[in-house]
């Protein structure tokens, strides 16, 4: 579906469809994408060790140096993550979120995490999980809705993150990723599956032959047959994919496996993928693809000079204008 068929329908993006039905996640992305004309989701992978450095001035006083490192080390990260999202939200769809940059801080670390969502909310972007789970039906239920949604208890429904889409992994096969569908499904959530990763390493298994193809061609296989059901009226299941940028040459094959998925694109820049080299991604339309970066855009400035936030937003909007030129 193109950009202006999309566009009617955007004003509305995120919004409950009529009649109390769920809008699908499919259509709460392509919403979201025209809207903004931006295809960028903002990576965020804080390292308590490079912070921008107001971040750090704006942790404390004296009164915070008692502290435990844990706690002021996550405080640091919010106040850098708020920075981050405040200079280049306006350019971007969503905001991906690396979970364990948050939990290794232990529970300030997760603290700072949903204070981290709520900015991004506020900023009007999607939110994205990568969380990378996956496991037995059981365990599966579990992290979906600590999540995507609810848990049930004896005391009263206790809520998750209530992210908008989670990274999760297929290794165990299609019954370890139906509970995920289920719970993102209940609310117009969404999910993305790793398929063809974007590091080096990825080729080790993911690249090796199997009875039809590559083992990355069997899971695309997977993902658009799970996907099918949750096809909304923009033409986008709401089971993703990810598909790594660094791999270009497999872009064309993976797009033809899954039509109607959206592919999570990362390894732009620092790993070494071009954004101009993602063309095949968009054959599904401007939302055929995101384009997540999160070292290019936050260590703009370590390239250029000058301030983080000044060089961030430039970094984004150029990414932005790149990517909508190349898909529209």
């Amino acid at each position: 579906m193109t950009a202006g068929e999309i566009q009617s329908d955007a004003a509305d993006a995120g919004a409950p469809a009529a009649r109390g039905t769920v809008s699908s996640f499919g259509d709460r992305l392509a919403e979201q994408v025209v809207r903004r004309q931006s295809q960028i989701v903002l990576g965020l992978d804080p390292d308590p060790a490079l912070l921008w450095p107001h971040a750090l001035e704006l942790v404390g006083g004296a009164d915070d140096e008692s502290a435990p490192p844990a706690v002021r080390a996550a405080r640091a990260v919010a106040i850098h993550c708020g920075l981050v999202l405040a200079a280049v939200a306006e350019h971007c769809v969503a905001v991906k979120l690396q979970l364990a940059c948050f939990e290794r801080l232990g529970a300030p670390g997760w603290r700072a995490l949903t204070e981290v969502i709520q900015s991004a909310r506020a900023a009007g972007l999607l939110v994205i999980a990568d969380a990378k789970r996956g496991d037995i039906d059981v365990s599966a239920r579990a992290y979906a809705q600590g999540f995507l949604g609810t848990t049930p208890s004896p005391f009263g429904a206790i809520p998750g993150l209530g992210v908008d889409a989670m990274t999760v992994s297929p290794w165990l096969g299609s019954d370890s990723l139906t509970p995920f569908i289920d719970v993102a499904r209940e609310s117009g959530r969404g999910l993305f599956v790793l398929v063809r990763n974007s590091n080096p390493g990825a080729v080790e298994l993911q690249e090796q032959l199997v009875a039809d193809g590559s083992l990355s061609e069997l899971v695309a296989r997977m993902v658009s047959t799970l996907g099918a059901a949750g096809v909304g009226q923009h033409g986008l299941a709401d089971v993703g994919a990810v598909v790594g940028a660094t791999a270009p040459e497999r872009l064309s094959r993976l797009r033809e496996l899954m039509p109607t998925t959206v592919f999570l694109l990362p390894g732009i820049g620092a790993q070494g993928g071009r954004v101009d080299d993602l063309a095949p991604v968009f054959t599904a339309g401007v939302a055929g693809g995101i384009i997540t970066v999160s070292r290019g855009i936050v260590h703009a400035h370590r390239m250029t000079g000058g301030d983080p936030g000044v060089a961030a937003g430039r970094e984004a909007a150029r990414l932005r204008e790149q990517a909508w030129r190349l898909a529209a």
